[in-house]
């Protein structure tokens, strides 16, 4: 199995290319998605997460105000990197089980969207692993546009993350986003070509046809092995 690992930074895109991938049937595990889900009210993400930082970040119903905390982490590194040791094993666990999922139904490539992949220590667990870049003025521009927010705020935002320089230095292949759709288009086609290429001997042990041959073999092998035995003990 090749779990492919896709991150950028925050308006560089990266969703963009992720549904592009999902529109063409290829697997995508999403962390944010993941997120979500283990903040839900009566989760133990949700539990962590409202004893450290307090009642004020519910809604009326009880579900956490994103909005609201994202403003509080964004500005703040210590209570950033609190949410992200609190929530860290509910994801990981959430996108191991994910990734399970889709290995019981036989997929051999599976991508990984995960915003922090470096930041995380995710990388680890993926190979080839694709960035989507943009330069910091575009960034800067797509963020205010997108969020309505000011230059400050938006400039705060992309600093809490590792900067996309830097990630695209640790990437694998890097799509560069700051041209037009038709564009991103033409890059994904040769991405796509890359990461379908045939699985590696090892991939292809990891995958759960892979792991199939590995039991049919085993058990021949037992099979045979017994055989043998018996027909020794009769002499």
């Amino acid at each position: 199995m090749r779990i492919v690992g896709l991150t950028g930074g925050i308006s560089s895109g990266k969703s963009t290319v992720s549904n592009i991938f999902k529109a063409h049937d290829i697997p995508v595990v999403d962390a944010d998605l993941v997120a979500r889900d283990v903040l839900k009210k009566g989760t133990g993400g949700w539990k962590k997460v409202v004893s450290a930082f307090g009642q004020d970040i519910l809604h009326p119903d009880g579900e956490v105000d994103r909005p609201k905390l994202c403003q509080i982490v964004f500005s703040n590194p210590e209570k950033r990197q609190l949410l992200n040791r609190l929530l860290a094993p509910y994801i990981s666990s959430g996108i191991f089980w994910e990734i399970s999922k889709l290995w019981l139904k036989g997929f051999k490539v599976i991508f990984l969207d995960v915003p922090l992949l470096f930041e995380a220590k995710m990388d680890r667990w993926t190979k080839p692993i694709i960035v989507v870049w943009v330069d910091p003025e575009t960034q800067l521009k797509r963020l205010m546009l997108r969020d309505s927010t000011s230059e400050d705020d938006a400039l705060n935002r992309i600093n809490a993350q590792m900067s996309l320089d830097l990630k695209r230095d640790k990437a694998d292949i890097v799509i560069d986003n700051t041209g037009l759709r038709e564009d991103l288009e033409e890059k994904f086609r040769s991405v796509l070509f890359e990461v379908k290429k045939p699985l590696t001997w090892t991939e292809f042990w990891l995958s759960r046809q892979g792991a199939s041959s590995a039991l049919v073999s085993i058990i021949i092998g037992v099979l045979m092995f017994r055989k043998v035995y018996n027909s020794s003990s009769k002499l």
